[in-house]
C-alpha cells in the first residue's frame, strides 16, 4: 500500500518542540517539515476543536465497544482468503486448512475508487443484508481519497467533487446499518512527508467533509492516526483534530502494518487525551512477529491475534484484520502489485504463527 519511504522504517524522528497545531499553523509547520527545515518551529496556539452537530458526540462517547460493535465483528466470505479456501477444497489441496485460518477471520471491507458512486450502492445494500441476517457489525475502509499515496505504489483516488459524490454514496447506503469507517488509511500521517506538501492545506478538510457526511448518516468513524513509529504524537493530534476527530469516534492506528499491540497501545493511549479521551481501534492482521524491517512484504511476518472487540473500559475498542493477509503490500520483496492475492505470502503468515 506504501512505496520504501521513513514512514515504515521508524527511523529516529527529528527533534521538534512538542506542540500542538490545527488550522493555518498546522499547514505552516508542516510545509516546513516536509521541506526539510531544521529550524524549530515557534510556539502556536493549541487547536480549537470544531463542534459536532448537536447530540452526535454525546452519543458517540457514551457507547461501549461492545455497543459500537454489536454482535461482534462481520466475516466477510467474498474476499481473497474466501475464495482461494473454496478453491483449494474443492481441489483436494491440503493448504485448504492453512488458508482458512485467514479466511475464517472477519477482515475489513475495502472500498476503494474501484467503485463508482453509482456502483456501491447495490454492493452495500449487499453487505447490510449479509450482516443483518448474521447480527454482526460491518467493518469498512474508505481508500479513493484525491492524490491516494501522493504518487507511491498505491497512487490513485477520485476528484474533489467525485469524492464528495462517493462519500455520500456511501452514506446513503449504510444509513442506519451501524457499520463501522475507517477513513483513508495513511492520509493523514502522510501529510508530514515532503512529496505530500501540496495536500497539507486541503487534504483535512477533504476527510472532515467526510465525516461529517458519514456521522450524519449515523456511522460510527475513525481517522487515520498512522502508526506508534511514524509521526509526533502531537503533531498526529493537529492533523486529526484538523480533520474532525472531534464528530468520529476516534481513530486507527498500524494498518498494513507490523508493530506489536504494546506499542500501538502506548501510542495511541497518549494520543487519546489529547484529542479529546477519543477511542482507537487497532490493525494486527500481521503483527504477530512484531517489525521486520520493512513495511513491504516483509519475510518472517506472522498472523497477529484475532480480531476481537475488547470488552474492557479502556479507550481500545476492537483488535482488528484491516489488511488483508495473503493481499500484497506491492512489488517488493518478490511480490505481486498491491492488493493482488498472493497465496505463497499467505501460508507464510499461517505457518510463521500467531502472537501479536
Amino acid at each position: 500500500m506504501h512505496d520504501s519511504d521513513t514512514r515504515r522504517t521508524g527511523p529516529t524522528l527529528a527533534r521538534r518542540s512538542r506542540l500542538r497545531f490545527a488550522g493555518p499553523a498546522l499547514a505552516a509547520l508542516l510545509l516546513l517539515m516536509t521541506a526539510g527545515c531544521t529550524a524549530a518551529p515557534p510556539p502556536l496556539p493549541s487547536p480549537s476543536i470544531t463542534e459536532a452537530a448537536p447530540g452526535i458526540r454525546d452519543a458517540e462517547s457514551s457507547l461501549t465497544s461492545t455497543e459500537v460493535f454489536a454482535g461482534g465483528l462481520f466475516v466477510d466470505p467474498h474476499n481473497h482468503a474466501s475464495t482461494a479456501t473454496a478453491r483449494l477444497k474443492s481441489s483436494g489441496n491440503a493448504d485448504a486448512a492453512a488458508i482458512a485460518k485467514i479466511s475464517s477471520q472477519p477482515t475489513a471491507v475495502w472500498l476503494g475508487d474501484q467503485y463508482s458512486a453509482a456502483q456501491l450502492g447495490p454492493l452495500l445494500a449487499g453487505y447490510v443484508a449479509s450482516a443483518k441476517a448474521a447480527g454482526r457489525t460491518l467493518v469498512f475502509v474508505t481508500y479513493a481519497i484525491p492524490h491516494r499515496d501522493c504518487g507511491g505504489l498505491s497512487a490513485g483516488g477520485l476528484s474533489p467533487s467525485a469524492y464528495a459524490t462517493w462519500n455520500r454514496a456511501i452514506a446513503t447506503a449504510l444509513r442506519g446499518s451501524n457499520a463501522v469507517i475507517l477513513v483513508e488509511p495513511d492520509s493523514l500521517a502522510m501529510l508530514t512527508e515532503k512529496k505530500c506538501a501540496a495536500e497539507v492545506t486541503s487534504r483535512p478538510a477533504v476527510i472532515r467533509s467526510a465525516v461529517h457526511e458519514l456521522v450524519n448518516a449515523g456511522l460510527t468513524v475513525y481517522l487515520d492516526a498512522g502508526n506508534s513509529h511514524w509521526v509526533k504524537t502531537e503533531t498526529m493530534a493537529g492533523l486529526l483534530e484538523a480533520a474532525g476527530v472531534a464528530d468520529a469516534r476516534g481513530f486507527f492506528t498500524n494498518v498494513s502494518n507490523f508493530y506489536r499491540v504494546d506499542q500501538e497501545r502506548a501510542y495511541a493511549d497518549s494520543l487519546s487525551p489529547i484529542v479529546g479521551q477519543k477511542h482507537y481501534v487497532v490493525d494486527v492482521s500481521r503483527n504477530g512477529n512484531g517489525w521486520k524491517g520493512t513495511w513491504c512484504n516483509p519475510s518472517g511476518a506472522a498472523l497477529g491475534q484475532d480480531p476481537h472487540v475488547s470488552a474492557g473500559t479502556t479507550s481500545l475498542d476492537a483488535l482488528l484484520w484491516v489488511k488483508h493477509p495473503g493481499d500484497s503490500d506491492g512489488t517488493c520483496n518478490g511480490g505481486p502489485k498491491a492488493g493482488v492475492w498472493w497465496e505463497k505470502y499467505a501460508l507464510d503468515l499461517v505457518r510463521n504463527g500467531s502472537t501479536g
